[in-house]
């Protein structure tokens, strides 16, 4: 299993995209996705970023890292994003390798924090991130931030 960069491996755009939108997207939101990942092959900025996880051919996971994962902490950035792993994946360490791939690219970039923002508990915290605070969805919601030093 290994994680790969949608930027530096763009033959499988089309497969990480599909992937990506099945897990994540919406109705309304496909397009927000299918723009975002495709400009960012050819971006000159360091994000946003997509990675997968393939198990051989077979796409088992994903996750982002992008200015801003549609929360009102605009003024932190980069987030991790939609983290995802398959069910029969999971306790693999798959979550801390997307993780890790992001970090890796974030600091690379010059970033010396990176965040997410999510509902889960216990998680994040296990790879060093720490709860800073809660932050709001324009759709009404709230999730947690953590924040990780790179």
């Amino acid at each position: 299993m290994e994680i790969v960069s949608v930027r530096e491996t763009p033959t499988i755009l089309n497969n990480a995209l599909n992937y990506i939108q099945k897990i994540w997207a919406t109705e309304n939101s496909l397009m927000v996705y299918e723009d975002c990942i495709k400009h960012s092959i050819l971006s000159n900025n360091a994000l946003p970023q997509w990675y997968v996880a393939m198990d051989k051919e077979k796409i088992i996971g994903c996750a982002g890292l992008i200015t801003n994962d549609f929360i009102s902490r605009m003024d932190l950035f980069p987030w991790i994003c939609s983290i995802y792993i398959e069910k029969e994946y999971r306790g693999s360490a798959l979550g801390f390798k997307l993780i890790n791939k992001a970090c890796l690219d974030a600091k690379k970039a010059g970033y010396t924090n990176v965040y997410c923002c999510t509902d889960h508990i216990g998680y994040y915290e296990k790879y060093g991130f720490n709860y800073i605070g809660m932050g709001y969805h324009p759709w009404g919601e709230t999730s947690r931030i953590y924040k990780l030093d790179l």
